[in-house]
């Protein structure tokens, strides 16, 4: 399968007592895909998963996949260990993080996903984020690991577009898509051959994010171009305090989630920085 379009990788939505709101979860899917998200995440960074308990996290896969078996959409899952990639069942894919913290270097990581590959049950996208995890890779490694069997696409989330960047895309792997995950340069990385993106930013205004994505992929420039700027003044906003917090504020804001909680190590967005998100969000369409 090859991944392309918009991914939304979900937030956990909390309720007032501090549960997750599972009604509102459903609710966030089949809005993320019934206004043109290709497919959904569940348990990626985004959803703040070391926060949930194990059954927490069995909940939310069990209602984001339910609401994907019924939309005929792909889902794909935060899964980083050999255990957690070989037990999942009926999904579309993994999403697995470039191991944080340690800096294993270029070969360690390498032989990372090689052993993630080997006994998974789904095909593998890897999460490349280094001003996270501390572990940047070269042109060269990341080709290496788009060379893994079992290994279908990249999260990329290199901080930027920079001349690794332009060397990756043009000349992209066969039958390995690549995913933009920096939301605000996401324009930009499409217009140099990038398959699509998993965006929190597309909680909100997904259509357009679809869009974008769409007027890329047909060459139509002038729309994409017009799109991306808006779009990534959006995004900016949308990360201008820790993921999902402005995220959550301004869902909750907009009526669709019932509080903009999160859980520790995280504190709630500053409600100027909210109010700033919210000005950058389109205003729904009458119908």
């Amino acid at each position: 399968m090859t991944f392309s379009g918009v991914y939304v990788p979900l937030i956990t939505p909390f309720d007032a007592a501090g549960a997750v709101a599972l009604e509102a979860l459903e609710c966030l899917a089949h809005d993320a895909l019934g206004s043109g998200a290709t497919g959904l995440v569940a348990l990626g960074t985004t959803a703040e998963p070391a926060a949930l308990t194990a059954g927490e996290r069995r909940a939310v896969v069990e209602v984001v996949a339910r609401v994907c078996r019924e939309r005929h959409a792909p889902l794909v899952v935060g899964a980083d260990s050999a255990a957690e990639v070989a037990g999942l069942r009926g999904v579309a894919g993994a999403l697995s993080l470039v191991p944080p913290f340690l800096r294993p270097g270029e070969d360690g990581v390498v032989a990372h996903f090689e052993a993630l590959a080997a006994v998974a049950a789904v095909p593998l996208i890897v999460y490349h984020v280094p001003y996270r995890t501390g572990q940047q890779l070269s042109t060269g490694a990341l080709r290496r690991i788009t060379a893994i069997d079992g290994i279908a696409g990249i999260k990329y989330a290199n901080g930027g577009i920079d001349a690794g960047t332009a060397e990756l895309l043009a000349d992209p792997p066969a039958d390995f898509a690549v995913l933009g995950a920096d939301d605000a340069v996401l324009s930009p990385l499409l217009a140099m051959g990038a398959h699509g993106g998993i965006l929190a930013s597309a909680h909100v205004a997904t259509a357009d994010f679809a869009g974008l994505v769409a007027a890329w992929h047909a060459g139509d420039a002038v729309r994409a171009r017009a799109l991306g700027g808006r779009l990534a003044a959006l995004s900016l906003a949308l990360f201008a305090e820790p993921n999902p917090t402005v995220i959550k504020g301004v869902l909750h804001a907009l009526g669709r989630i019932p509080t903009a909680a999160v859980r520790l190590p995280l504190l709630p967005a500053g409600a100027a920085t909210v109010a700033a998100a919210l000005r950058h969000v389109p205003a729904p369409v009458a119908g």
